[in-house]
């Protein structure tokens, strides 16, 4: 296999593991962000992935591990992504870490079917507090429901001594793997909101604390390397440069951070000149050809964003120019007439969509969506506690990936929003007439 630069391409050997749980809260994160932060520190070269559309446990393992952290989605990405970039991975890096999502057999596809998928071998995280010999009964039903999964081991969450972490080893059949142990420890622990971990940026100590549980995971034996892992030689696709010579500005701070890499390094591979900035840091709109507001919280930030007069200003100046702007989520939020926040008080937006917005106590929506745009079919997923009214009619509608009806994306102008927030490697060329690119 020849890659698009004319260098040949061969299959990789890397060691490998599958982060997975019984079920979402068991601490597939946290371990993961451990086990990479005590192999980096062993001088290893770690590439840490996570399974499904997240982008905050992402975040954690990028520092955990210093690299990018990309999404592996068999629905929302495709297997040929996923293929290309853990082969990439592979021929790179010393250890790569896929962290799960959810329960190890939930949805379709699964967690498991990725593993299977690439023969990277499972290693369970359960929960073992207030638990003993159950602890191997659930590892042994995760080992054996699907014979044909590279099921490996099991570590122990949430162990309350070291007795504790003996007995559970000890009821394990010798089939199953013992990977270690974390004790409880608050101080810790990754604090959470509503929508997940908190941003990395905003853990003050995150450093500390993933320090802190290394520590704990490398006096279990944790540090060994798993088994290594052949993954068949796959070229990137290759991308034409339909932005070449254009900037795309980008709003990236605390209120506007849901950003995938893999979307990041597409814009680039499309030729765009990328240019972020932070509204909530009082900095302008860079000078630019198209505008980017990812989704985030901007809920928690409405009144700062409301009183920025210049940030409200450039909004509106670049939306009169004519310009394209893509709005994701709580981008989209943030240009309603007015936004109501958890606390019930209502803050005005940028008024570029007509509607309101107002955060509910309970998630609206959730799950893999795919649009038909007139720019073509591109992929994404939709995870808010919000919902709009407006009177806006949509110029498209987003579906599940069995075929419901999905978010609305609207279309005013050069302006698209909507809800999704759109997986850009699912159609480069899509993107790029989005962003501006004539057709």
């Amino acid at each position: 296999m020849v890659s698009p630069g004319g260098w040949p391409v061969t299959s990789a050997h890397c060691p490998a593991l599958f982060v997975a749980a019984p079920s979402s809260g068991q601490g597939k994160t946290t371990v993961t962000a451990a086990l990479a932060r005590l192999h980096v520190r062993q001088g290893r070269k770690v590439r840490v992935f996570k399974c499904g559309p997240d982008f905050l446990d992402p975040q954690i393992h990028a520092v955990a591990s210093g690299a990018p952290v990309y999404n592996l989605d068999l629905g929302i990405c495709g297997a040929e992504d996923a293929a290309w970039r853990l082969h990439a991975a592979a021929r790179d890096a010393d250890l790569i870490l896929v962290e799960g999502v959810m329960g190890l057999f939930d949805g379709n596809p699964s967690g498991a079917d990725i593993a299977r998928r690439f023969g990277i071998p499972v290693m369970a995280v359960i929960d073992a507090k207030a638990m003993a010999q159950t602890f191997a009964a659930i590892a042994h039903g995760l080992a054996t429901w699907q014979p044909d999964l590279p099921f490996s081991g099991v570590l122990a969450n949430h162990v309350g001594s070291e007795g504790h972490a003996t007995l559970l080893r000890d009821c394990l059949p010798p089939s199953i793997a013992w990977y270690g142990a974390l004790p409880r420890d608050n101080d810790a622990a990754l604090p959470e909101r509503h929508l997940g971990i908190l941003q990395a940026a905003e853990i003050a100590d995150l450093d500390a604390r993933l320090d802190r549980l290394a520590d704990h995971l490398a006096r279990t034996g944790a540090a060994d390397l798993p088994s290594p892992v052949a993954f068949p030689a796959v070229a990137a696709p290759p991308t034409k440069s339909l932005l070449a010579g254009r900037s795309v500005a980008i709003a990236r701070d605390a209120a506007f951070g849901f950003i995938y890499p893999a979307n990041l390094d597409t814009l680039q591979a499309l030729g765009a000149e990328l240019r972020f900035f932070s509204p909530l840091a009082h900095e302008p709109l860079p000078a630019c050809d198209a505008l980017w507001l990812p989704g985030g919280y901007p809920e928690l930030h409405a009144a700062a964003l409301a009183a920025n007069a210049r940030w409200q200003a450039d909004l509106k100046a670049h939306a009169a120019a004519g310009k394209p702007l893509l709005a994701e989520c709580g981008g989209m939020m943030s240009l309603f007439e007015t936004l109501t926040d958890k606390e019930g008080v209502t803050h005005p937006g940028a008024s570029l969509l007509a509607g309101h917005t107002r955060m509910q106590a309970r998630l609206a929506a959730l799950g893999s969506q795919v649009a038909e745009l007139p720019e073509g079919r591109i992929t994404g997923h939709t995870f808010h506690y919000s919902k709009s009214e407006t009177p806006l009619e949509p110029v498209a509608r987003a579906k599940s990936l069995t075929g419901r009806d999905g978010e609305a994306v609207y279309r005013v102008g050069r302006l698209t929003a909507s809800y999704v927030h759109f997986y850009f490697p699912s159609n480069p060329a899509a993107v790029a007439e989005m962003f501006g690119a004539p057709r």
